[in-house]
């Protein structure tokens, strides 16, 4: 499960350069479908991400308000930034979740953490795929999402 994490972050620096040819108009262009704007998904993607692994952990959530992130660059510096809070989780963490449950603030339900783990992989590739469209609706090339060819090296 790992190289999905590797896989998604790998995808999302991708669509970060990416976001470096639009103005920042179209960045935050409220779009059909989605959370809202291509800015908004990328730090919606990051949050979430965090807030989950906070959930496996036992930790206490932190909100994050967009408004304090509204820009490409405090978005990426966010996402690295949270990045190596859940490297060091996945590396020391990793292999003792599989079958236990816990439960997060924002739901009433229980999951298993491995469950999560792999909610947090979809996730991030749900809306990788709204920026896609997204990007084509621009008339631009999405970022390639091949999981095959890849090199793999941040865990």
């Amino acid at each position: 499960m790992r190289k999905f994490f590797e896989y998604n972050w790998q995808i999302r620096d991708e669509w970060f350069d990416w976001c470096k040819q639009i103005t920042t108009e179209q960045l935050n262009k409220k779009r059909i479908g989605g959370v809202g704007s291509i800015l908004y998904t990328l730090f919606h993607i990051t949050e979430v991400e965090y807030s989950w692994v906070r959930g496996i952990q036992g930790k206490e959530d932190i909100v994050f308000k967009f408004s304090d992130y509204d820009t490409l660059e405090k978005v990426k510096l966010l996402s690295d930034e949270l990045r190596n809070e859940i490297t060091n989780f996945l590396k020391t963490e990793f292999y003792t979740l599989k079958d236990e449950f816990v439960s997060v603030p924002w739901d009433k339900d229980k999951y298993k953490k491995d469950e999560i783990l792999k909610h947090i992989i979809a996730h991030e590739i749900h809306h990788i795929g709204q920026l896609s469209v997204w990007s084509r609706e621009l008339k631009l090339a999405p970022v390639q999402a091949n999981f095959i060819g890849r090199q793999f090296n941040f865990i």
